[in-house]
Order: C-alpha cells, then structure tokens, then sequence
C-alpha cells in the first residue's frame, strides 16, 4: 500500500533548493530527511503536509490520508496560549466541541507534567514547547507524521522518552524525519533520503549505514562519469583523425563515420552525469592562540550557585589543560549552565571562591543563545568590529562561512540558526581564544556544520568545557568528562554509561 508519493517534485524560492524528487512513503516507513541548513528540508515537509505549493511536480496522497506536521516555528500566536489550549487546538471543530476529552489523553501519554498544563505556552522552556507542539499534531490522528527537529532543545532524557515514544507505535506507522541528530536517526529510522538540488539518494538504512553508502554511490559516480568523460575524450580523437583522411582523400564514407563518431561522444557527454558535490553552506574555522600556562583554569572547591543564592554543587578539586577537551554532563537544572556562566565571568575578571585562572588565558564563549552576536547588528560590521581585517577580507570571510553578501548587510537577526551559529564561531576565531567555553554549540548547525567544528575542536592544543546533548558530536570532541551527581562534579572515564542511564531514564 502507497500513502503517499511524489513525482519530479521541485521548489525554487530565490533559488532552487530540491528538484526531480521521487519519493514513495509506505506503511512502516521510518525516513531520516538529510540536508545541510538552507537546502530545502523544511519546504519539503511544508510541501507533504499540504502547507506549501511546489514550484512543479505531483504528490499523490492516499485516499483521507491525515498529515501530521511538527514543524520548527512555533507560531507567535500560540505563545499566550495554555498548553491545555495550544494542544485542544488541534482538533477539528467538530471534534473540539464533543471530544476535548482527548486532550487530557494526549497530554498524558506525551508525559506533560500537570503543573505545565495550565502555563501559558510561552513560559515553558524550548523542549516542553516541543512537546506541547508535538501533542497539538497528535491529537488529530495523523496516519503520516512528519517531524522537523524534533529533538531541538530537549535533554538526553527526553530524547530518550523521544526515542521509547516512536518504538512504541504501531510498527506500520510512519514517520518522515528531518533531523541533525545523527545518534536519533540512527535510533529511530530504517530509511535515509539525502536532499539534494537535482539528485536526491535514497537508502532503506540508518543514518550512519546510509552515509557509508552513500559515500560509496557518490565514489561510483565519479569514477563513471570519469570513465564517460575519456571516452567520449577518446572518441572526438578518432573523429579528428578519421576526418583528416577523409579530406585528404576525399572519402565520403570516411567523413560520414567522423559525423557519427562525433555524434556519439556528444551523446556521451550529455547523458554523463557528474559525480556530487556538495557546495558548502559555510567553513567553520577556529584559531586558538598558544597557551602557555600549564593549567588555564584550576577548580578548587568552586560553589555553583542557583540564580535563587542556593549552592547546586561544588566542584571539588579539578584543572583544564592545553588540548583538554572537556564534556559537561548532568540532566536539565542540575547547574551545567550556571557553572559554565560563573566561569565566563570569572574569565572576564571577575573574582569567584574556588577558581583560579591563568593569566594567559584567553577566553571565547558561545552560549545557547548565541547573545554574543547582538540581533540588530550586520555581520559585516560583527566581524568588522572585532578585528581589523578590513571590509573585503572579512566580506571573504564571511562568505566562506556560508553567508551571502546580501545577508552580510542586513541586520544579524534575520540570519538563520544555522547562519547565526556559524557567524559566532568566525567571530570566535577572530578573537584568537586559547580557551573556549561552548553551551550546546551545535544546536543551531546542520551535520556539515558539527563535522567542520569537530574538526577544528579536535586540533592539536585545543582546549574547551563544553556542554552538549548531541551524543555523536560528545564521541568525536571530548577526551574528558565531567558529570555533576548530586553536590559533586565527578570525573568519568567514558560518558556511555551516562548515556545510557539519562535515555534509559526517560524511557522508563
């Protein structure tokens, strides 16, 4: 049985994001939607809810098919709302007047604490938003569920209680996910489709399996078209020589068999299909300046205060080093962020019990919010004022941090999350820290973008205490681990049993 299908499909805004897309969804399908930010992920799903029109192509949908579709924005209007009220909205009219009983069930099954329920939706943290949305869609009935970055915001308990949720449907209900989180998808889906501008790919496997593979086609690719590519090379040679012969000597048969040969190279040339590559929605460098002092920040003891004065733990006795790569582990309130705001502070002088920083230290800090980057700022002038590079080297800049130069002028708040993260880690560099200090850094990037700051994270010397629930980006950065358990900050070996416990926990 087909639910839904789609048949040359393709959307132009400004400039084309996805075409000749066909794509068939069935019963069971569980499809992780890949792309890098900018190119078409969350149009597409607009598209197969019925929300947006493509530009050309068909979408042929089963007969009463119901969509479901969690998008990202959460509408400006809702903000006012209760929970209770943004989840009853779900529901159709009809349904509203004689079944509002459901909501309590909806609520109750997505586990929405109670005292949340009648809070006005706008004062709820980014993840129970995601969830009080998430109700919203499910409590039409959806047969096909389409989700954009579901796991945005949420604790790696809650990504677990995520990951039980989706395991414990139907397994013939459907899912089409969009989503940076490559440990999920590779939890929650048995489908990759990778989005591209003109030749999208398609797996029935995992993120992590599909990516091999497609590594493996795009590989395949290359080596054809290079083997078309010297062929067709090959042909026009023959063509050129056979043509001198056949004017010297005046044989038509010979100047009839250069025509043909050239009509087949051409015929080559034009069916051979370049091997991908993917333009780069923007480089993500840093420069850390040498660090001299064997100890950049030593922990003696240090209380972590509560914004209400009471201590959330104490750190005991621990230092950061040249090319310590050091994770922050705990569940939501447990004080991650609050020790992460009391050593910005303490880096920037002030005096704080239990901390010592070396007098070579130099500080880059991004915080959740990325307020480093002031919303009715350019980025040119961002860039401009904490550098003296000039105009057109930082206009370069930025471009190769994706970018454009029209954006460059508009003010910082209109850039995308993945464009705003991207402009905070340029001016990270510029700054020339030896020491970084990064709450949940790859909230706002899309895979490129955690694989090009796990690279440069990972350079020799490089030294950090970051904080992040994105499992992948955690295994390929840190080589130390912090983990706050009741008033204490323990040292672990490896963060996997962490792990395991938080996701087990919201499953449970």
């Amino acid at each position: 049985m087909t639910l839904l299908t789609t048949r040359d499909l393709g959307l132009t805004f400004a400039a084309p994001l996805f075409s000749g897309l066909s794509l068939t969804i069935h019963p069971g399908d569980r499809i992780g939607l890949i792309a890098a930010n900018g190119r078409g992920k969350s149009a597409l799903l607009a598209c197969l809810s019925g929300a947006l029109e493509p530009t050309h192509g068909e979408i042929t949908r089963a007969r009463g098919l119901i969509t479901g579709h969690l998008a990202q924005d959460i509408p400006a209007a809702l903000s006012a709302a209760t929970v209770e009220e943004v989840v009853a909205g779900g529901l159709t009219a009809d349904l509203a007047e004689t079944e509002s009983w459901r909501v309590g069930l909806v609520l109750d099954e997505l586990a929405i604490p109670e005292e949340l329920r009648s809070r006005p939706l706008g004062a709820l943290s980014g993840g129970w938003q995601r969830m009080a949305m998430l109700a919203r869609v499910w409590i039409g009935g959806p047969d096909l569920l389409l989700m954009d970055e579901p796991t945005n915001h949420l604790d790696l308990a809650r990504i677990g209680w995520l990951q039980g949720w989706i395991a414990s449907l139907p397994r013939d209900f459907p899912l089409l996910i969009a989503s940076h989180d490559r440990a999920f998808l590779d939890a929650v889906t048995n489908r990759s489709l990778f989005l591209r501008e003109t030749v999208s790919r398609d797996f029935a496997l995992p993120y992590s399996r599909a990516r091999a593979a497609l590594v493996q086609a795009d590989a395949a690719d290359d080596r054809q078209h290079r083997n078309d590519m010297k062929k067709a090379d090959q042909l026009r040679r023959q063509a050129a020589k056979l043509k001198n012969i056949g004017i010297n000597s005046g044989s038509d048969l010979l100047i009839t068999k250069t025509r043909q040969l050239k009509n087949r190279a051409e015929r080559i040339e034009q069916a051979a299909r370049p091997a991908w590559r993917e333009s780069s929605s923007g480089a993500i460098r840093l420069d850390p300046a040498v660090a001299r002092a064997r100890a950049l920040l030593r922990l003696d003891g240090m209380p972590v205060p509560a914004p209400d004065g009471r201590v959330l733990f104490t750190t005991g006795r621990k230092w950061i080093g040249p090319g310590d790569r050091v994770l922050l582990l705990g569940p939501n309130g447990a004080g991650k962020t609050r020790l992460i705001e009391a050593l910005h502070a303490a880096c920037q002088g002030r005096e704080t019990e239990g901390l010592s920083v070396a007098a070579s230290l130099r500080l880059g800090y991004s915080d959740q919010a990325l307020t480093g980057i002031d919303g009715d700022e350019t980025p040119l002038a961002a860039i401009c004022a904490r550098s003296d590079i000039g105009d057109q080297t930082a206009r370069g800049l930025l471009a190769g941090a994706g970018i454009s130069f029209d954006a460059q002028g508009r003010p910082a708040a209109l850039l995308s999350g993945g464009q705003r993260a991207r402009l905070a880690m340029l001016a990270l560099r510029l700054e020339r820290p030896n020491f970084y200090l990064m709450d949940e850094p790859t909230n706002h990037l899309d895979i490129e973008g955690q694989e090009a700051l796990e690279a440069e994270l990972t350079r020799d010397e490089v030294s950090c205490l970051l904080v992040s629930h994105d499992r992948a980006f955690v295994r390929a950065v840190a080589n130390r681990f912090w983990v706050i358990e009741g008033k204490r900050l323990v040292e672990l070996d490896d963060p996997e049993d962490f792990f395991a416990a938080e996701l087990a926990r919201g499953m449970g």
